[in-house]
């Protein structure tokens, strides 16, 4: 995924922060913007947030060919290295360019 988002989520605390910083900015813009409110843009953002997680989810994952590193019980489909933090960055970038044009959709079709 790019050095940057690496960096972004090299650990816990600063993924969280990057995902707060954006929701934020995001339900800010939301609120003045389109006259929804903290809870109902949070709300709406969370449903695009989790929805896309899942799309996002199995980009780029590589199962585990060391037979030294499987352990037992461990499925056979199971990623390497699944890298989630970086992809709940990408799932918060991607979700806040979603959300923004939902709500300008719904805001041109009256809903």
């Amino acid at each position: 995924m790019g050095p940057v988002l690496q960096a972004l989520a090299a650990t816990t605390l600063r993924t969280l922060a990057v995902i707060a910083l954006v929701l934020a900015a995001v339900v800010a813009l939301a609120v003045s913007l389109f006259k929804l409110t903290v809870f109902g843009a949070m709300a709406l953002y969370f449903v695009v947030w989790w929805t896309l997680l899942f799309v996002i989810l199995p980009l780029r994952n590589q199962v585990e060919d060391d037979p030294a590193r499987i352990v037992p019980g461990q499925d056979p489909g199971a990623p390497a290295s699944p890298r989630l933090r970086e992809k709940a960055i990408l799932t918060t970038l991607l979700s806040s360019v979603v959300f923004l044009l939902a709500i300008q959709v719904f805001e041109l079709a009256g809903l």
